[in-house]
């Protein structure tokens, strides 16, 4: 598959729609990265490793240097928000990172400033807009295909992805109207409310043939009309919801109870955030959007059905509580109710004080890079590889989805050794063992 994969050539625009706290700390992180202020903490494609061929061979490269993705200095940032804020007063609000910091990189962040976002009061009430558009749905994708355009001439820019960093919109199943592109298309020609902002920035995106990103838990591309439309247009799509703080807890944790069949009754989950997404959450339609992908992680791992000796009983609980005084700094308790041989009880208490921003913007980086790479590589539609990053893995229709953060790794990295020629590895061991019996 090598042959087939584009050089990385020329600027990679990334645009985001939100130009928020996880945002504005990308941006600002990867601008004091280049700056060699910070390093790159968290970012699998700036600091991790992957092994290549056996273990004898001691082949260990960095991943930016095996696969052929986008330079740091290459990347150009933009994007579309409610509030019109550059992005330097953007993230002065958001209070995620030191002044200090922030000023030591105030020139590369004041010149980023928002275009006016597409929005819809009903999918996210307790917020505010002072910066939209006007317009039909239709209309609303014109005005958004153009300013990508725009924004690609402006700064000469080769490739461009979206990758969405806005809040969580309300919670709302399929309709016809996702069924097919005909039918989408012709929703948005009709103004039809049931089309959200976030499928607004979709649509455009891959009718232009660009990578689109779900970082949050909406529905968006997953829907067969714009998985149909990503496959159209040969475009890779990856979803949904950024995986930080107490769900990425969750799936390296209940890996490890269920791979030594320990039981598990009870897993009480809370947390307290202040940022404009525990504002946005505060109410009860965008939690249930929210609460429908943290859900999942668990039963995906435990599969109780499959145990329910283990699992059958599971009764699992999820709380988010907007705390103004926290801010970004999300704090999680978790509650584990464990059983053990002949069903002996023990408990599991995690308290996880995490800056959620912090955990959220190198994943949006590493999906932002690999989604690019998928595009030259000529991988097309849902790139379940991604997943690793994901809280609700998007999957093909009727496929289970795998929460197992090792699996994940091990399914990413595979992929991208597929994409390189190089052999698979399985981690079997066997053969190193066989050959020794054989030279004896």
């Amino acid at each position: 598959m090598k042959s087939n994969i584009q050089p990385a050539k020329g600027k990679l625009g990334i645009l985001i729609p939100g130009l928020g706290a996880v945002a504005t700390t990308l941006i600002a992180g990867v601008e004091a990265v280049k700056k060699g202020i910070s390093q790159p903490v968290g970012s699998l494609t700036q600091m991790g490793n992957i092994r290549l061929g056996k273990r004898t061979e001691n082949r260990n490269p960095k991943i930016k240097e095996f696969v052929p993705i986008a330079d740091l200095n290459d990347i150009v940032f933009g994007g579309w928000d409610v509030y019109s804020d550059n992005v330097y007063e953007a993230a002065m609000h958001a209070k995620v990172l030191e002044e200090s910091l922030l000023n030591k990189v105030k020139d590369g962040l004041e010149v980023i400033v928002p275009m006016k976002a597409a929005f819809d009061q009903n999918y996210a009430k307790n917020l505010t807009a002072t910066h939209v558009k006007t317009g039909t749905r239709y209309e609303l994708a014109q005005q958004v295909m153009q300013d990508i355009k725009d924004f690609k001439a402006k700064n000469d820019c080769d490739r461009i992805v979206l990758i969405w960093c806005g809040s969580t919109e309300i919670y709302y199943e399929t309709s016809a109207i996702h069924e097919t592109v005909e039918a989408f298309e012709q929703a948005l020609v009709d103004d039809d409310k049931l089309i959200s902002p976030s499928m607004i920035y979709a649509y455009a995106a891959l009718k232009m043939g660009i990578p689109y990103v779900n970082g949050a838990p909406n529905l968006t591309v997953d829907t067969p009309a714009l998985v149909e439309l990503a496959k159209r247009t040969n475009t890779p799509i990856a979803g949904k919801d950024f995986k930080t703080g107490q769900t990425l807890m969750k799936t390296i944790l209940a890996p490890g109870l269920a791979a030594r069949s320990l039981g598990v009754s009870g897993w009480f989950s809370t947390n307290i955030l202040g940022n404009r997404d525990g504002l946005v959450l505060d109410d009860p339609d965008n939690f249930k959007t929210k609460e429908v992908s943290k859900l999942g992680v668990l039963e995906d791992i435990l599969q109780p059905e499959r145990n329910p000796e283990l699992y059958g009983d599971l009764y699992h609980k999820i709380r988010i509580n907007y705390y103004p005084p926290h801010g970004d700094n999300k704090e999680s308790w978790d509650n584990i109710d464990i059983f053990g041989w002949l069903g002996y009880k023990m408990q599991i208490k995690i308290n996880f004080l995490c800056r959620d921003s912090i955990l959220a913007a190198p994943i949006a980086l590493d999906l932002a890079l690999f989604i690019d790479l998928a595009k030259r590589a000529e991988m097309s539609g849902i790139q379940e590889w991604l997943s690793f990053y994901l809280k609700s893995p998007q999957t093909a229709p009727g496929l289970p989805a795998e929460n197992d953060i090792f699996k994940q790794l091990m399914k990413l990295q595979n992929t991208l050794r597929h994409m390189m020629g190089e052999d698979l590895i399985t981690h079997l061991g066997l053969d190193y063992y066989q050959e020794l019996v054989d030279t004896l």
